[in-house]
C-alpha cells in the first residue's frame, strides 16, 4: 500500500510520501514514490504514486523516456506550457501504461490500477496540483479542497480535515503531514518510513527543502511521541460519561 499527501499552502506546496511496498505480510520492501522533473528558473513538477507498482513504474519511465529524448518522443512534460497541460500529458500516459498492461475484458484493467498526484510550477503561472485517475481524468486543487491524499487515506485525513490552514507556515504543514502519516503507520503495516518530503515556494522553481525522513529521525520521532501522549491527556481531560 502508500500514502501521499499534497497541500497548496498561500505560500506554496508541500508534498510527502512513504516508501513501503508489500506484496504479502511477509514480503515488504521500499521504492520511491515522488519523483521531480524541472527547468531551473522556468518550472518544477512534482509527482506521487500509488496503486500497482508495474503500472506507476511503467508510468514513471515513460515520463522520464519522453524527457531525455528529443524531437518524435514528445510530448514532454518539460515542454508543456501550464501544469493544466501536465496533468493532461500524465493522465494520457497512466492510462495508456494501464491499457497496454491490462488483459482484455470489461473489468480486465483493476489489478493494473493507479493514482497519482501531480503538482508545481511552470513560469507565468501559479503554483498548482492535481490529482490524476486510472481513467486519465483528474481534478485540480481547490481552496475547497486543499490538499490531495491517495493510497490508505482514511486514518491520516481527520488531523488534516482539523487542523490544516492555507496560511499555515511551511514548518508547521510539515508537523501536521508528520502527525498524518504517524496516525497512519500506527494503524496500517503497509505503510512506514521512510518519508520523502518536498517543499516547494511560489515561484521559485526549485525546491525549498528535499530531504528524506528516516524512522530514526530525533523530529519525527519527537512528534510521533509527543502526539500520543496530547491524545491520551485530552482524553482524559474530556467529561466522563456516567451510567
Amino acid at each position: 500500500m502508500t500514502y501521499c499527501v499534497g497541500l497548496r499552502l498561500d505560500r506554496g506546496l508541500v508534498f510527502m510520501s512513504d516508501t513501503r511496498t508489500n506484496a504479502g505480510v511477509d514480503n515488504f520492501s521500499k521504492t520511491r514514490k515522488m519523483f521531480q522533473w524541472g527547468v531551473p528558473g522556468e518550472r518544477l513538477i512534482t509527482l506521487m504514486t500509488a496503486g500497482n507498482l508495474a503500472t506507476t513504474q511503467a508510468l514513471v519511465s515513460l515520463i522520464e523516456e519522453r524527457v531525455k529524448a528529443v524531437g518524435d518522443r514528445d510530448p514532454s512534460i518539460l515542454r508543456a506550457p501550464s501544469m493544466f497541460q501536465v496533468a493532461r500529458m500524465v493522465g494520457s500516459t497512466l492510462k495508456e501504461v494501464i491499457a497496454q498492461s491490462a488483459p482484455v475484458g470489461q473489468t480486465g484493467d483493476a489489478a493494473f490500477q493507479a493514482t497519482v498526484i501531480v503538482g508545481g510550477q511552470i513560469k507565468g503561472g501559479a503554483p498548482t496540483m492535481f490529482m490524476i485517475y486510472p481513467e486519465g481524468n483528474f481534478i485540480e486543487v481547490t481552496s475547497e479542497t486543499p490538499f490531495f491524499q491517495i493510497g490508505e487515506t482514511k486514518y491520516g485525513r481527520p488531523i488534516l480535515v482539523r487542523v490544516y490552514e492555507p496560511h499555515m507556515r511551511f514548518e508547521d504543514a510539515v508537523k501536521l503531514l508528520l502527525v498524518s502519516f504517524d496516525s497512519t503507520v500506527r494503524s496500517n503495516l503497509s505503510v512506514a518510513p521512510p518519508f520523502d518530503l518536498m517543499v516547494y515556494e511560489n515561484d521559485a522553481y526549485a525546491p525549498l527543502l528535499d530531504r528524506r525522513i528516516e524512522q530514526d529521525d530525533a523530529v519525527y520521532q519527537s512528534i510521533s511521541t509527543g502526539w500520543g501522549d496530547a491524545l491520551r491527556t485530552a482524553f482524559d481531560q474530556l467529561p466522563t460519561f456516567d451510567l
